[in-house]
């Protein structure tokens, strides 16, 4: 889920945007604290919860999919003065996507219809249906509940001439979503990381459990995008925390798997739940009052002694470090950071630098596009297929659990690919497979609904794992001077991909696989913009434009790798 995260993101990049008198202060740093060890108790302590904290993001942010699914519903015929033959032919019947169904949003006049009854004509025998005139639901509409007792679409009545409502509520969602992980990055700086990891997480909790008692669809909205601004902004600052606690391969493994895991584990725990509770109010409970668990974590899991070190909270970072020091059972130093430099967070370059330069030069400023046109097409296609899962089955709810089970190989597969496969290669690679997936999928008959599924799962696959790649991707793009604020900017474009993308998905209204021609279309154009992207693999990091300017040549993929030697900073970095 890194990938998906502008802000978290935006942290590891800032890792790398320091000068070699910074990564040389970070190395000293773990020097200092490897009397701890990698993989002590206290270690497998702070790695476990902070990977359980991120779990209840893996239900909050998808259980729109079923608290918003829309039911099968037509008219509500409530009155009881027409027979029963009437009462079955009184909603019309219409062809969609080349199927007969009910209308959904109109039914015969009632008027017209009591008047047919009482003089006894039968419904098309003595009367042809097609002649009749239509009106809307006036007196509302029945939903089925043969798959949920009840969501906020049945609720609120999100549908026909309100049906726009329901994408819009998944909109509101990822933009609290985005304003919530910008500034919980900042006030994470500012006031530290466990105080912003404790009140997001209750942000979450609180304003999920009100969300129970919305009076409206606008009250409902209102909560919904404050708990948005919660909903990820634990997992910014679970993400940092935990990397600035842990050190060496430990480290990595956390930034890379655990906090994806605990991200996926949630997700896939959200159709389980979904399942036995069947009502909106109830799974909302279901999510927010178990949280309550993780209120005794704030005594367990510490403050970021490297923060606290920035702060020139000296005392603080030696206490923590003496109380891991029991945990694992090692004899602490009499002075644990008696020669550690407090200013070293004040050596970052002094020069500032705008993303605007990198489009004053003509090959950079193609590199930029490029790289937004390819992690856009990523988001939205990832978000997509993660939306779309109540399609995909008969059963929504087998077929989110197996949407969320894919992305443990894919998380696996992206890190796998970060170590041994070129960058342009792995993204272009994972952008065909999903390509190729999507077309199959228009393809095939509607009766092979099995194989339709295997193939959207692997289309969810390669691009859950092709996402996975773009921060490391673009870190090693651009040059020190640029680099955090070149990613921020073209993840954050990356980001409006999810906020359309409830809008996308309700273009099936139209024509059922019209957001697949859409997105198969958006991946093909990436696919072939991404073979002028510069190859990274195995080469030190940019320091300046003239270096990025360099590496910026047009190259065939398959080209033989660059054996450069990987530097240092290169080496340890998280991503």
């Amino acid at each position: 889920m890194l990938a998906h995260n502008t802000v978290a993101g935006r942290r590891w990049i800032e890792l790398l945007t320091r000068k070699e008198e910074d990564y040389l202060a970070m190395k000293d740093y773990d020097n200092t604290i490897a009397f701890l060890g990698q993989w002590g108790c206290f270690q497998q302590m702070v790695f476990f919860l902070l990977c359980a904290s991120i779990m209840p993001n893996g239900f909050g942010t998808f259980s729109l999919v079923f608290l918003a699914d829309i039911p099968s519903h037509h008219c509500l015929v409530s009155d009881i003065n027409i027979t029963e033959d009437w009462r079955k032919s009184i909603i019309p019947v219409q062809v969609v996507n080349g199927k007969r169904e009910l209308s959904r949003c109109s039914r015969y006049k009632l008027d017209v219809v009591r008047n047919l009854s009482a003089q006894g004509y039968i419904p098309g025998r003595d009367v042809n249906l097609t002649d009749l005139e239509q009106e809307g639901c006036v007196d509302g509409w029945s939903y089925s509940k043969d798959i949920y007792q009840s969501t906020i679409v049945s609720e609120f009545d999100l549908v026909c001439s309100e049906q726009w409502k329901q994408p819009f509520t998944a909109t509101v969602l990822f933009v609290g979503i985005f304003f919530g992980s910008f500034f919980s990055g900042q006030l994470s700086d500012r006031y530290g990381r466990k105080p912003v990891l404790f009140a997001t997480m209750a942000v979450q909790t609180v304003f999920t459990f009100a969300q129970v008692f919305s009076a409206s669809w606008t009250m409902f909205i209102v909560l919904l995008f404050i708990n948005g601004l919660g909903q990820m902004s634990n997992f910014v600052a679970a993400l940092v925390l935990g990397a600035e606690v842990l050190t060496g391969n430990v480290r990595v493994l956390y930034s890379s798997l655990g906090a994806c895991s605990g991200f996926a584990v949630g997700y896939f725990i959200l159709p389980l739940s979904a399942y036995l509770l069947r009502d909106w109010k109830s799974l909302l409970l279901a999510t927010s009052v178990p949280c309550l668990v993780y209120i005794p974590f704030w005594w367990f899991i510490p403050e970021s002694p490297r923060w606290l070190l920035s702060q020139g909270r000296v005392d603080e970072a030696e206490a923590i470090m003496r109380k891991a020091a029991k945990w694992n059972k090692v004899q602490a130093p009499k002075v644990v950071f008696e020669d550690y430099n407090i200013d070293e967070t004040k050596t970052h370059l002094k020069e500032r630098h705008n993303v605007f330069e990198l489009l004053r030069h003509s090959s950079s400023r193609t590199t930029t596009l490029i790289l937004c046109l390819v992690w856009f097409t990523l988001t939205i296609a990832y978000y997509s297929l993660s939306y779309n899962t109540t399609q995909l089955h008969a059963d929504p709810y087998i077929s989110c659990f197996l949407s969320a089970v894919v992305e443990i190989p894919a998380y696996l597969s992206s890190w796998l690919a970060l170590r041994y496969v070129t960058r342009r290669l792995s993204v272009i690679c994972t952008l065909m497979l999903g390509t190729v997936s999507l077309c199959f999928v228009l393809l095939l008959p509607e009766e092979l609904s099995t194989v339709s599924l295997t193939l959207e799962l692997m289309g969810k696959y390669a691009f859950t794992t092709g996402a996975s790649l773009m921060f490391a991707y673009a870190a090693e793009l651009y040059p020190t001077v640029l680099r955090n604020a070149a990613t921020a900017t073209c993840s954050t474009v990356a980001r409006i991909g999810s906020c359309i993308t409830p809008f996308l998905l309700s273009l099936r209204t139209y024509f059922k696989h019209l957001p697949y021609v859409v997105l198969a279309t958006l991946a093909i154009v990436a696919a072939f913009a991404a073979v002028f992207l510069p190859e990274t693999f195995k080469q030190p990091l940019p320091e300046t434009l003239q270096q990025m300017r360099q590496r910026e040549r047009i190259k065939c993929p398959c080209s033989a790798r660059n054996n450069t030697p990987v530097p240092m900073m290169q080496q340890d970095s998280p991503l």
